[in-house]
C-alpha cells in the first residue's frame, strides 16, 4: 500500500499488518519485526511454563480456558487498538462493556429474546454509548482522556442502578438456548466426517476471528480504513485533503464501543451471567494487546495480528505465573512493568529504525 509521507519521514497512514512494505522506503529488517519476536517469545514461554508445569498442556483444564481468555481480550485488545488509530483513547472500554452485557441480559431476562439477538442488541448499545463519547469529542474537541473518563465515571454510576433496578442478585441470570453451547463448547464438537477439531480451542474463538477478520478488511482494503489512518497520522492533512475527519472520529468510538460491546458479552457467555462488575479488568490489557502488537500511541499505524499476539503473550504469562503459584499482587506488577517496557521499547524501535532509514 503506498502512503503519502511527511517532512520527518514517518508515514501518514500504514497498517503493521501490511505485507507490502512502502515503495519509498527500505522493507522492515527482520530484526525488527515486532510480531516475529512476539511469536518467538510466546513459543519460549510456553515450552519454559510447560517444562516447569506439565500441566500448562493439559487441553481441557489450562488450554481451553486460556484460549477462552485470548479470545475475549483480543478483542478488548482491538478495541482499545482502533481509537489509538486516530491517536486518541478509551478509558471507558470497560464500562462500555459493562454497558453493552447490561443490555444484553435485559434482552434476555426481561424481553425474553433469542440469543444471538440479544447480543445484536448489546453491540448496538456498546456503539451508541462510543459513538456518543466520539461526539462529544468531535464536535466539542475535547480531549478522548476527558470525555472517556467522564463517560466512565457516569457508567459506572447508572449501571449498578439499572441492576438494582431490574434484579434482584445484581445480575440477569437467564439462559437463553445457545448461551451453555457457546460457552463449553470447543472444536473437538464441530466435525466433517471423521475429522474433529481439537479440544483446547473454544467454539467462542471463532467470534474473535470473524471481528479480526472485519477490521482487517475495514483497515487494509476500504477507503473509510484509510482516511481513519490519516486521521490518526495528521488530523490537520486529512482535513485539508477533504476528509470528514469529526465523522471519522465519531465512527472510531462508535467502533470501539461496539468491540468492547463484543467482548463483554463473550466474557459474560464465559462466566454464565451478565452483572455490573463485567469489564472492571479491561483497560490495563486493553493497551498491552494494543501496545505490544504494534499499535502507535500517537495514531497512523495498527497491527490486528499484533494485537492478538501482545493479548496472548500477557495471557501465557499470567496463566503461568499463575500456576507456578505467583499472587495476583505480584501478577499486576508484572503486567504493570510489560507495559512499561513495551512503551519504551517502542520508542528505542522508531529511533534505530529511523537512524537506519527504515519503514514501519
Amino acid at each position: 500500500m503506498n502512503s503519502p509521507v511527511t517532512g520527518d519521514t514517518q508515514p501518514v497512514t500504514a497498517t503493521a499488518d501490511d505485507a507490502a512494505g512502502q515503495e519509498t522506503y527500505r522493507r522492515e529488517p527482520r530484526w525488527a519485526n515486532q510480531r516475529l519476536g512476539l511469536v518467538v517469545v510466546i513459543g519460549l514461554l510456553i515450552v519454559v511454563f510447560g517444562a516447569l508445569k506439565p500441566v500448562f498442556f493439559d487441553e481441557r483444564l489450562v488450554m481451553f480456558p486460556l484460549l477462552t481468555d485470548v479470545a475475549i481480550y483480543t478483542v478488548v485488545a482491538m478495541s482499545q487498538m482502533v481509537v489509538l488509530s486516530i491517536g486518541h483513547m478509551n478509558l471507558a472500554v470497560g464500562r462500555m462493556a459493562a454497558f453493552s452485557a447490561m443490555f444484553a441480559g435485559m434482552s434476555f431476562d426481561l424481553w425474553g429474546l433469542p440469543f444471538y439477538l440479544g447480543m445484536v442488541i448489546g453491540l448496538v448499545a456498546g456503539a451508541a454509548v462510543g459513538a456518543l463519547a466520539g461526539l462529544v469529542i468531535a464536535m466539542m474537541r475535547v480531549n478522548s482522556f476527558v470525555v472517556t473518563l467522564a463517560m466512565d465515571f457516569t457508567l459506572l454510576g447508572l449501571i449498578p442502578l439499572v441492576y438494582a433496578r431490574y434484579t434482584e442478585a445484581a445480575a440477569f441470570t437467564t439462559k437463553p438456548p445457545g448461551m451453555a453451547e457457546l460457552r463449553q463448547y470447543s472444536m473437538a464438537d464441530v466435525c466433517v466426517g471423521d475429522v474433529c477439531g481439537s479440544p483446547a480451542i473454544p467454539q467462542m474463538l471463532l467470534l474473535t476471528l470473524v471481528a479480526m477478520a472485519l477490521v482487517g478488511w475495514l483497515y487494509r482494503r476500504a477507503k473509510l480504513g484509510r482516511e481513519i489512518l490519516m486521521t490518526g497520522a495528521n488530523v490537520r492533512a486529512a482535513e485539508l485533503s477533504g476528509i470528514p475527519t469529526a465523522r471519522r472520529i465519531v465512527f472510531v468510538h462508535a467502533l470501539s464501543g461496539t468491540l468492547a460491546g463484543l467482548a463483554g458479552f463473550m466474557l459474560a457467555v464465559d462466566t454464565g451471567s451478565f452483572k455490573a462488575s463485567i469489564g472492571t479488568d479491561f483497560l490495563l490489557p486493553s493497551f498491552l494487546g494494543a501496545i505490544l502488537g504494534g499499535t502507535l500511541l500517537v495514531g497512523g499505524v495498527v497491527s490486528i495480528i499484533g494485537a492478538a499476539l501482545g493479548t496472548t503473550l500477557v495471557l501465557v504469562i499470567r496463566r503461568g505465573l499463575d500456576l507456578l503459584g505467583i499472587g495476583l499482587e505480584s501478577l499486576n506488577i508484572y503486567l504493570g512493568v510489560i507495559l512499561l517496557l513495551a512503551v519504551s521499547t517502542e520508542r528505542v524501535r522508531s529511533m534505530l529504525f529511523r537512524a537506519g532509514g527504515g519503514t514501519r
